[in-house]
């Protein structure tokens, strides 16, 4: 059985965020939205990127959703 001390480490490192903004209203004693959107530079197959772009705007699809939905799926597999 895990000690309290343990499993309190382990529920801050998975609300990491919302640990997040109850520092952030220690610090400026306002509340800070739980999620904002971060720029991602990385570099993909310019082909790829393109096809995926056309079929996103052909479906109406917002890019950054179905990424975002993929990386959420790509991780919940890997704690699976």
């Amino acid at each position: 059985m895990q000690s309290f001390l343990e499993k309190a480490k382990e529920v801050i490192a998975k609300n990491q965020d919302v640990v997040t903004v109850f520092e952030e209203l220690d610090r400026t004693g306002k509340f800070r939205k739980r999620t904002y959107k971060a720029r991602a530079a990385f570099t993909l197959d310019e082909d790829l990127f393109n096809r995926f772009r056309n079929y996103c705007k052909e479906n109406g699809i917002n890019m950054s959703g179905r990424v975002e939905s993929h990386i959420r799926k790509e991780l919940k597999d890997l704690n699976h």
